[in-house]
């Protein structure tokens, strides 16, 4: 294979396992928190606590099964059979329900529910750990194993597009199904392409000729050493970066959905129509910038995917009054032009990391880029947004017969103001992070 470019091959797992992990992660992002919210309870609580839980596993499954693969040399068999128990666990998720626990345990159902919000934490955090280890460590590992600096932003740029693909099919097509079929039969669906996926790798995914066995399982503690992080400065500014990026993010993210439903009062036809749009064009636009990202300075770049963002941000909280014609056009301007700041921003944070990725330390490097991409922040951004969320106190609509012990507030517009405030902390990372690079050059 010419080692140039990336190969047909190589790109056809990228787009599959890609693609499928990334639909797995918005499905657990948005619709396992619209499912706890629609079925179980209306606790964002549960919510908030589910995704840090999730957060957590993610980077211990991350930090270990990284470290192994790199001790074994080899990826592929971990990015397959993670894959194939991956969709066994999505696929049980959607059968939890309060009155199915009522049954077997013979419980009344105020402890039924609670018991059941207990049920979906756990099975939300098993489904987590063989998710992380094998797209969030195998697979990552396995992308900066095969590919090279000279083509590493088309690549990261198809990478950074896959999410928002995945968000567009997902928030769409299963608001949709989810109406006609439920959410049993969309996670068992679901589960099985997953676990189909799982089964193709086995036959499809090669590893990179020059990845061999090596380290040991002190490595788990590698990237946290003073050493690596002195040898490796540039690889960790933009991972403090990803990290301001992911805290932004996780404020209002994991709220988006619920907060379209019930503040704005869009139907699922509305909301899908706006996320449509939005994802579409920016993911059109960001084709060209992530191109143009491989020719261009990167860092200077960050300036206006960080600007674009914020931008996107404060229009996303000043527009949530109108009437539903003006809220569906103004409010999904906002969202466009957040959209394209959020696949740039994440498109080149993730070329930078992997260009200053040390070659021999790609695995065990996967467990402390996993603690600034998404511990820290899917810790630190859902407690920032409840906390405004519960300090708003909007009471949810239609109330009816709903448990007592739930939170019984809806996610609030500030959520995407305080989003915008802890974005512009990136403007205050990159001047350091360039400096990082010219020293790094020069040596």
């Amino acid at each position: 294979m010419n080692k140039s470019v990336f190969g047909k091959s190589n790109w056809t797992v990228l787009m599959l396992f890609g693609l499928v992990g990334q639909i797995a992660w918005s499905v657990e992002n948005m619709y396992f928190n619209l499912f706890v919210f629609e079925t179980v309870a209306p606790s964002l609580d549960t919510v908030t606590l589910m995704v840090q839980l999730s957060g957590i596993v993610a980077t211990i499954a991350t930090l270990i099964i990284g470290t192994v693969s790199d001790k074994i040399g080899n990826r592929r068999k971990f990015i397959s059979i993670g894959y194939i128990i991956w969709g066994v666990t999505v696929a049980l998720f959607g059968y939890m329900s309060p009155s199915l626990t009522a049954s077997i345990f013979n419980m009344d159902m105020a402890k039924a529910v609670a018991f059941t919000l207990g049920a979906v934490v756990v099975g939300d955090c098993v489904m987590t750990l063989f998710g992380s280890g094998a797209n969030d460590a195998c697979f990552n590992a396995w992308v900066t194993d095969n590919t090279k600096s000279e083509y590493r932003g088309t690549v990261e740029g198809v990478l950074s597009i896959l999410p928002l693909a995945a968000m567009l099919i997902v928030a769409g097509g299963f608001g949709i199904l989810v109406s006609a079929m439920g959410y049993s039969t969309l996670f068992l669906i679901l589960g099985i392409v997953i676990s189909l996926c799982g089964v193709v790798g086995i036959f499809i995914i090669k590893d990179s000729g020059s990845l061999c066995g090596s380290g040991s399982m002190k490595d788990i503690f590698y990237g946290f050493k003073i050493s690596a992080i002195k040898s490796n400065v540039p690889f960790y500014l933009a991972l403090c970066l990803i990290m301001v990026y992911g805290v932004a993010c996780q404020t209002f993210m994991p709220y988006l959905i619920i907060y379209m439903k019930t503040y704005l009062g869009f139907s699922v036809i509305e909301y899908s129509l706006v996320f449509g749009a939005c994802i579409i064009l920016g993911a059109l636009i960001n084709l060209y910038l992530t191109r143009l990202s491989d020719r261009k300075d990167k860092t200077l770049m960050l300036y206006m995917a960080a600007g674009v963002f914020s931008l996107g941000l404060l229009l996303m909280y000043i527009f949530n009054r109108g009437s539903k014609i003006s809220l569906l056009i103004t409010f999904g301007v906002g969202g466009f032009i957040m959209i394209v700041g959020y696949i740039l921003i994440s498109a080149l944070c993730g070329s930078l990391t992997r260009d200053y990725t040390p070659s021999e330390a790609v695995g065990k490097l996967q467990g402390v880029r996993m603690v600034f991409s998404v511990l820290i922040p899917m810790v630190v951004g859902p407690m920032i947004g409840n906390a405004i969320n519960r300090a708003k106190n909007i009471p949810l609509p239609d109330l009816g017969s709903a448990d007592t012990m739930t939170t019984m507030y809806i996610p609030a517009p500030e959520i995407f103001l305080a989003a915008a405030v802890i974005s512009a902390l990136i403007f205050g990372i990159i001047p350091f992070l360039r400096r990082s690079i010219g020293e790094k050059n020069e040596a």
